[in-house]
């Protein structure tokens, strides 16, 4: 039974190019139309950039949508105008990009790493309540995969504490917990629109809010210090050009017409995926919240349990799906506190407390994801059939058959 596995020159489970970015000749006509114009500025040139920022912020619900860079600069922005001060901490999960926590480096705080929930990869909010201290000033939860967090008890928890809260949306574009847009819960959420995400333009990032003094300040950061009415070269804050050019803001007007109808097929396909693998003994996927009405499913996650499957490892069981034509990544290697900036406290010029140590930390759900179960599955391929699912349920069994025969 081994020979018939695709990574020993059987045939294929799945074969099937999931193509990422979508795009047609809307897209080639408007990249045309900024150029020919000779307007790529911003903001000197900020028309269509304006437009698809009022069009965000109409479709989260926020009074306000503010363009930027890319996604990393879209929470440093929120976590500075928030208010934190050199020596404050910030609680994060450990399971998430690096940029979620360097970014609480970069504002001269201390990230501090909080347990994911075993059945969703979320920041857990019991163990965000045991780590809150008198320096703690925000949580950053991050809705991982297109998940939503558990929003209640998180906005219940940093009520409380007088937290800020800023969403993590990375994953999350047009995502729902109660109906409501991920993002547009907390006190400001953040977006990228970097080449893998749901909705792209290359690289590109946005933060949201209902705040009127975090947006004037973020507003003032990402525009080099300068404040409204103010002159040009009147510069008030610490801020840098974080600017989004119009060519980003050209293809992203037109990559959002198309995000409603790809979440939903995203979030059929999602549930229906998650159905197939629920009967596979040891594959279990990632549960839902009861409040989550729309999941983006940017990556679809099961945990691996390779007691059912002889004792396989989780890197060459990803490398046999991978081989059958399934687009799949064994996910985070370690959890981030265990990466080498933490390790050997490569914080260069920023103010971290000398007493401030991650040489022990211990997250032993965060570790068991990397190192045992998380197996991932990506957002392109949740744009496809019914059938393709079906063939990602029969890859799975097919490796689980031939490491019975063994």
């Amino acid at each position: 039974m081994k020979n018939d596995l695709a990574i020993n020159g059987g045939p294929k489970t799945l074969n099937k190019n999931f193509e990422w970015p979508i795009f047609d000749d809307k897209e080639i006509r408007a990249i045309s139309e900024i150029t020919k114009s000779g307007n790529w500025g911003n903001p000197d040139c900020a028309g269509i950039v304006e437009e698809f920022e009022k069009d965000f912020a109409a479709y989260c619900g926020t009074k306000y949508a503010l363009t930027c860079v890319n996604g990393s600069v879209a929470l440093r922005l929120a976590l500075i105008a928030s208010g934190v001060k050199p020596g404050d901490e910030v609680i994060i999960p450990p399971y998430t990009f690096i940029a979620t926590a360097s970014i609480v480096l970069e504002a001269n705080c201390v990230p501090v790493f909080v347990d994911i929930e075993a059945d969703t990869y979320n920041i857990d909010p019991v163990e965000i309540e045991k780590a809150i201290t008198s320096k703690t000033k925000a949580i950053i939860p991050v809705h991982f995969a297109g998940l939503s967090c558990n929003m209640d008890a998180i906005m219940k928890i940093a009520e409380k504490h007088n937290l800020t809260v800023i969403e993590d949306a990375a994953h999350a574009h047009g995502g729902e917990y109660q109906v409501k847009k991920l993002g547009s819960i907390g006190h400001a959420g953040c977006f990228s629109f970097q080449s893998s995400k749901n909705l792209t333009s290359g690289e590109g990032g946005m933060a949201i809010t209902n705040d009127d003094q975090l947006y004037k300040m973020m507003n003032s950061l990402r525009n080099v210090g300068r404040v409204e009415g103010g002159q040009w070269y009147e510069h008030h804050y610490l801020g840098c050009n974080y600017r989004m050019t119009q060519l980003q803001a050209a293809l992203l007007k037109e990559q959002f017409k198309r995000l409603d109808e790809q979440t939903k097929l995203r979030d059929e396909n999602g549930r229906y995926l998650a159905d197939l693998l629920g009967d596979i003994n040891g594959i279990s996927p990632l549960q839902r919240y009861i409040g989550e009405t729309l999941h983006t499913y940017h990556i679809f996650i099961f945990r691996y349990d390779k007691s059912k499957f002889n004792n396989l490892p989780k890197k060459a069981f990803s490398e046999m799906l991978a081989a059958e034509g399934v687009p799949c990544f064994m996910g985070y290697p370690e959890p981030l506190y265990k990466q080498p900036l933490f390790q050997e406290k490569n914080f260069m010029c920023y103010a971290i407390p000398d007493e401030v140590s991650y040489k022990n930390v211990m997250c032993p759900v965060t570790e068991k994801a990397c190192y045992e179960d998380a197996v991932w599955i990506f957002q392109n391929t949740m744009l496809g059939t019914k059938k393709d699912m079906e063939d990602i349920a029969s890859a799975i069994r097919k490796i689980q058959v031939a490491m019975e025969s063994d």
